[in-house]
């Protein structure tokens, strides 16, 4: 007889309504492909406490912004770390799946990140701006976010928020990472439509700051976005670190590029089981 599969539960919100995307797409394309690796089963982040026990392993994708089922997320990390349940992405992750903290450690240490303060007092830190953008600590998917005049940002800041100045970029682009395998770059020419992606060719220096960033968060296995926009100096600075349930944009690549993906995310999958004892991976 054949070895057994490695059965993984894929946690995804099919139906979350996500503005300019269809997540469900995405996932929709992504099972069917890797369903020819491994047994698959789809549910919905809020069932995934109840289900896991019966299967291998934990694949979360397109599962919507955490803070709209808040205690089913912490229910599950708790679960999981309890039982050894391997996660991917690993539940070890140091940019959003932590929440924005890093964005205020990464500008205290200096690393070309928008600046970013969480205090008060701190707001002096920040260059000077006509205005500020104000977002939750815990936010996700602009929900919450807030773009404000200069003087009205203090009132704001109340330790639950972040504040930025607001930059007049040139356009925003992401590099997406299977491990810390670069597989492809999006940007969107017009900063009023996030979505409208096109492919990007990253220049060395571009792939060595988005590279820099995926080896600071340290995660062996797994998928992750660096958001970056165009500073009016020309330089990348840091929007976003993503390695909780990062949109893929796949609908923006041609054949060619969707299938590569999948196959650096199956070699990456089986490594990670491998690598967690589950026989088959």
């Amino acid at each position: 007889m054949p070895p057994a599969r490695p059965r993984v539960l894929y946690v995804t919100d099919l139906a979350y309504p996500a503005r300019g995307r269809r997540y469900c797409d995405e996932d929709i394309f992504l099972t069917s492909r890797l369903r020819e690796h491994v047994g698959l089963a789809l549910c919905h982040p809020r069932d995934a406490v109840a289900l896991m026990e019966g299967f291998d392993a934990v694949v979360v994708r397109n599962s919507g912004p955490v803070l709209e089922y808040r205690d089913a997320y912490d229910a599950f990390r708790e679960r999981a770390t309890a039982t050894g349940t391997p996660v991917y992405n690993p539940l070890t992750g140091r940019g959003d799946m932590a929440g924005k903290q890093y964005l205020l450690d990464l500008t205290a240490a200096g690393r070309p990140v928008i600046p970013t303060v969480g205090r008060p007092e701190d707001l002096h830190r920040l260059p000077e701006a006509d205005r500020y953008v104000v977002k939750p600590r815990l936010g996700a998917d602009s929900i919450g976010l807030r773009i404000v005049p200069a003087d009205a940002v203090r009132d704001l800041v109340d330790g639950d928020v972040l504040v930025q100045p607001h930059i007049d970029f040139t356009y925003e682009v992401s590099f997406y990472y299977v491990d810390h395998s670069f597989q492809y770059a999006l940007y969107a020419p017009d900063p009023e439509r996030r979505w409208q992606l096109e492919r990007y060719e990253p220049t060395a220096d571009d792939l060595d700051f988005a590279r820099r960033f995926v080896e600071w968060n340290t995660l062996g296995h797994g998928i992750q976005r660096v958001d970056a926009c165009r500073a009016p100096g020309g330089e990348l600075l840091l929007v976003e670190l993503e390695d909780l349930n990062p949109y893929l944009s796949l609908d923006a690549l041609d054949g060619a590029g969707r299938e590569a993906f999948v196959s650096a995310m199956v070699t990456s999958l089986r490594g990670f089981l491998r690598d967690n004892g589950v026989s088959g991976g």
